[in-house]
């Protein structure tokens, strides 16, 4: 069993940065794929960056590229996602995830976090 707690959202204005977190615990982490995903209001839930347990291909959107970048830090558990130049449309609950399936896949992940809220003020 793995359990995924996220940290860092909150309230920020446009062009502004955070951090989140997203730490873990149980067996597989360090070989695992590991996203951060997000649900907007009314919008289905989509990828925004993902990193894999083997190798270091990672993957962002293309609304993210050049803002946004994912790490992890094997000894902490713990995953992160750094957010720059922030906009409006970032706004969402961000979701962490661990998986051992395909990795450009939501089916790919067998567990979530309970999210994070981002909210960018214009």
């Amino acid at each position: 069993q793995v359990q995924l707690v996220e940290l860092g959202g909150g309230l920020v204005q446009a062009g502004g940065s955070l951090r989140l977190s997203c730490v873990a615990s149980g067996r597989t982490f360090r070989y695992s794929n590991m996203g951060w995903f997000r649900q907007a209001p009314g919008k289905e839930r989509e990828v925004v960056a993902v990193i894999p347990g083997i190798g270091s291909n990672t993957y962002y959107a293309d609304t993210v590229k050049g803002r946004f970048t994912i790490s992890r830090d094997g000894g902490k558990n713990t995953v992160y996602l750094q957010m720059n130049d922030l906009k409006p449309e970032d706004t969402a609950l961000y979701y962490c995830a661990h998986g051992t399936g395909t990795i450009s896949r939501q089916s790919g992940y067998d567990y979530w976090g309970q999210g994070t809220k981002v909210t960018v003020s214009s």
